[in-house]
């Protein structure tokens, strides 16, 4: 994936990840914590959404390592915001 795939797909999983704090009013980060600790959720309705967000978090916590490692590859050949810009053009 090229620098703009990376930040269209980080745009569009963040827009996954606001419905469902939205919807269940905490952060993502917050969600993440608890589940990989292993709290279940207190409704059944709730399996299927808490297993969708946590995917979807995954992925952005991905891409975010994507983006940071492409972004330094391409400020090693050029290190201006300039350079940045060009390379994602």
């Amino acid at each position: 994936m090229n620098i703009r795939e990376i930040l269209a797909d980080i745009h569009a999983l963040e827009e996954e990840l606001l419905q469902f704090e939205r919807k269940y009013g905490i952060r993502s980060e917050t969600f993440f914590a608890a589940y990989i600790s292993g709290e279940e959720p207190e409704d059944d309705s709730w399996v299927l959404d808490f297993g969708e967000w946590a995917s979807v978090y995954k992925t952005w916590l991905a891409r975010q390592a994507e983006y940071r490692n492409e972004i330094q590859r391409i400020q090693r050949q050029s290190p201006s915001l300039a350079g940045l810009i060009q390379e994602a053009a």
